[in-house]
């Protein structure tokens, strides 16, 4: 019979939402993705007997959160300016702290000065992506590492009709044959490899790669900051995130490599997330 489980007990939304091992609003994420339905009706429909393969499949699903698996990944997408974003284990989740990245980069394009940006490591291309979407007389380019990032970040701009043009390759190995541009952006790996986050949460479940550079967190940005001045125009600009405590290692590594006007901006949260500078 339908919503029957072994044991005979048959089940129904308003049931399940008593499970007090994960929060109610997760539990009604997981049934809106289970059912493709929208939460008005699952509040219409909790007493509703559910078919059995339904149950199993949110049983399924509890059973990944209740392990720790990001919702994210579970839901197949997470919200990112606005705009919803694919995302699967072989992408960095986005996260809120890194539009603060895109709303910088957004706001000295408008400036007229900008025409060409570069997004490296682009992940689901959530930064990339909105920034197209956002400016879209910018030309865009977006590079990667992963084929299976790259693949990811070409739907998501696909189905979200942004003009990007994708790159694979490690770094600046990617850009062969293309011209320099006036703004380069990333959220490269910069996590200290001992750091012991990467054992906690939901960074269990993200790709290493995208979070670590397997040392002291400071080698992908070191190689972004030196290999720019080949790529940018001249009064082009470079933007990173970066750790919490890594603001005044990149500013230093921008002032080493002929950067000026180099500066960390704050977060909501009154953290140096971002630094960057203009090369002249």
């Amino acid at each position: 019979m339908p919503g029957t489980l072994p044991g005979g007990s048959t089940r129904t939304i308003r049931e399940t939402l008593r499970d007090a091992s994960l929060p109610r609003s997760e539990l009604q994420l997981l049934w809106q993705h289970v059912l493709g339905k929208p939460r008005s009706w699952l509040i219409a429909h909790d007493a509703d007997t559910l078919a059995e393969e339904d149950v199993e499949r949110f049983l399924q699903l509890r059973q990944r959160r209740q392990a720790g698996e990001p919702m994210a990944y579970l839901l197949g997408e997470r919200e990112f300016m606005g705009h919803a974003f694919r995302v699967s284990p072989a992408v960095l989740i986005p996260r809120p702290e890194t539009e603060h990245l895109v709303e910088h980069a957004l706001a000295e394009a408008g400036s007229g000065r900008v025409r060409r940006v570069l997004d490296m490591g682009t992940g689901s291309g959530a930064i990339a992506v909105s920034i197209a979407l956002a400016n879209p007389a910018l030309e865009v380019v977006a590079t990667d590492a992963s084929l299976e990032a790259l693949a990811l970040a070409q739907d998501n701009a696909r189905r979200l009709s942004a003009g990007v043009c994708f790159l694979h390759g490690d770094w600046y190995d990617a850009l062969a044959g293309q011209a320099r541009f006036d703004m380069i952006v990333s959220n490269p790996p910069y996590i200290d490899s001992r750091d012991r986050h990467l054992e906690q949460g939901d960074l269990r479940f993200e790709p290493p790669m995208a979070l670590t550079d397997g040392a002291d967190g400071l080698q992908a940005l070191r190689a972004i900051v030196d290999g720019a001045a080949h790529w940018l125009n001249p009064g082009g600009s470079l933007w990173l995130e970066h750790g919490w405590d890594q603001a005044a290692s990149v500013r230093a590594m921008l002032a080493g490599a002929g950067f000026a006007d180099v500066k960390s901006l704050t977060d909501l949260a009154g953290i140096e997330r971002i630094s960057g500078g203009r090369y002249l």
